[in-house]
Formats: structure tokens, C-alpha cells, sequence
């Protein structure tokens, strides 16, 4: 029996699981809250200190995390929503603790890998957009039922496409990024603002959910534009479906706000719109599935 070592970083935790390669299960899982300091060695150790107990166990590592993954160093459009971990050398790091071959990837393409392989062979899907609509703005791209990951990492960085020229300056460099707009933290953003007020995105959506006209309007504004985003991504890549995650992605009533302002476009524009199903370990399994497949192939 093949096993895998799946780790998935993100921002508040970093977990790890033993995934079973045939069935695609997990066996054994633990996690940690991601270190608050963005110090390189720190990270390492507390890699350290989840990794080990699992490694006599394992045939690879297959890693999902937040970023870009460019030839195993960590990376991001947004620098500094890495610190001082940009830059860092993921792959090789935990190559060296756990002394087993490694490979990583974003954990977006992850999560939308897992979001497929869930979907087919039941439903007839070639080409598949996977969004998730959380702190930031995600996706990840199966074309031809194949996940797209690019030759920098950088497939499916869909967060980091402009909806409005005249928009806020986002990290990346550019104006108007549709994470800039329309995210979680886009919407605590515009809520602060607008009340005048400290407001998390979490806050401002509870106040759109009790009926508040201005809360509600910007949580419209943000459907809106994502519901830009998948009629200009379905016209470009001929999409079947999107499947829709993430925190506020799956809050009540916003994907029927987006499927709102699809239905007033042509019906080219209109891909079938689907919630993700697979919840908090899509990554790991995602990961897991698709390294194993390529190291079969």
C-alpha cells in the first residue's frame, strides 16, 4: 500500500494527515496553529515537530499551501502577505526533515483537484473553475480533466484579475484585483469605511444577514464581481461548471446572490454553479490524489 504524508499550510493552521493512495482516505491526521512569527527557522521547527511522527510511515510528502509554489520555493504576488517566509524553500526543507521525496503545489489547484476527482466520473466535466471566496480570493483550473498548475505555480491565481480599473491599489502592484473587492477582508474593508467603524468581513455579513441595507449592498457588490469574473473565465476557457468555496463563498444566500447576477447574462456566460463539498481537508487530499497519480504516470 502507497501512503502519503499530505501537509497543508495556511495562514491560521498547518495540518497533516497519512492518506491512504488507493482509496484516497485518511488514515491518521493532526494539526497546529501556524506560527505567528513569519521567522523561516520557526516555521521549520514546527514543521519538524508535526512531521516526525509520521514519516516512518510514508512513501512521499505532497504538500498544499497558501502561495505560489515556483519550483519548491514559497512564494506570492502579494509578498506581503508572506513576511518573511517569502522566498522560502518549502520542498527542500521538508525534504530535509522528513527524508522523503517531496513535491508541493498551491493549495487552491489542491483543493480544486480534490473538488474534481469528488465530481467525475459521475457528472460529464472536462473543464472545471474551482473559487474560493474566503480572507482572500483563490481558484484553481481543470482543463481537458486535468488540473492546471503552470510553469511558475501560478495557474488559477484568479484572485489577482482586475474587476475595476479604478479601484483600490492591491499588493500585487495592480488596481482593482478582484481579491481587493470582493473578498472577505475586501469586505470588512468597505464596512469600516462605511460605518466608520473596525469591522471584520465576518462582522459586516452578520449585518447584511439581520437585514442592514449597506451591509447587504456590499455583500451584493461582491457577488457581483465574482459573477464578472466567472462570465469573463467561462467565455475564455469554455468552462462547464465552477464549483464555489471558501468562508464567505459558502455563507447563506451568496452563491444564490452570484447565480443572481449570472442570470442576467447571455447563456454562454452561464456555467453550472456548484458548492464544494469537500470541506477542511481538500487540500491534504487533493495534494495526496494528484502527486500520486503523476508519480503512477
Amino acid at each position: 500500500m502507497s501512503v502519503c504524508l499530505a501537509v497543508d499550510i495556511g495562514g491560521t493552521k498547518i495540518a497533516a494527515a497519512l492518506v491512504d493512495c488507493e482509496t484516497n482516505h485518511i488514515i491518521e491526521r493532526c494539526q497546529i496553529a501556524t506560527p505567528q512569527s513569519q521567522q523561516p527557522a520557526i516555521l521549520s521547527a514546527a514543521l519538524a515537530s508535526l512531521l516526525r511522527p509520521f514519516i516512518n510511515q510514508a512513501n512521499f510528502v505532497a504538500i498544499a499551501s497558501t502561495g505560489i509554489i515556483d519550483n519548491g520555493i514559497l512564494t506570492a504576488l502579494n509578498p506581503d502577505n508572506l513576511g518573511g517566509l517569502n522566498k522560502f524553500e518549502l520542498v527542500d526543507e521538508i525534504q530535509r526533515i522528513t527524508q522523503l521525496p517531496t513535491y508541493a503545489m498551491n493549495d487552491a489547484q489542491a483543493a480544486a483537484w480534490y473538488e474534481y476527482i469528488s465530481l467525475t466520473p459521475n457528472n460529464n466535466i472536462n473543464n472545471m473553475l474551482f473559487i474560493t471566496v474566503s480572507t482572500g480570493i483563490g481558484g484553481g483550473l481543470v482543463l481537458n480533466q486535468q488540473l492546471q498548475t503552470g510553469a511558475r505555480g501560478i495557474s488559477g491565481h484568479i484572485g489577482h484579475t482586475v474587476v475595476n480599473a479604478n479601484g483600490p491599489m492591491c499588493g500585487c502592484g495592480r488596481q482593482g484585483c478582484i481579491e481587493k473587492v470582493a473578498s472577505g477582508t475586501a469586505i470588512g474593508e468597505i464596512g469600516s469605511l462605511l460605518f466608520d467603524c473596525l469591522y471584520s468581513g465576518q462582522e459586516v455579513y452578520q449585518l447584511a444577514l439581520e437585514g442592514n441595507n449597506d451591509a447587504l449592498n456590499i455583500i451584493h457588490s461582491s457577488a457581483a464581481a465574482v459573477a464578472e469574473l466567472i462570465a469573463n473565465l467561462t467565455i475564455t476557457l469554455d468552462l462547464d461548471s465552477i464549483v464555489i468555496g471558501g468562508s464567505v463563498g459558502l455563507a447563506p444566500n451568496y452563491c444564490h446572490y452570484i447565480q443572481q447576477y449570472l442570470n442576467e447574462k447571455p447563456a454562454l456566460y452561464r456555467p453550472y454553479i456548484i458548492l464544494a463539498q469537500s470541506g477542511a481537508d481538500a487540500g491534504l487530499l487533493g495534494a495526496a490524489s494528484w502527486f500520486a497519480q503523476q508519480q503512477s504516470h
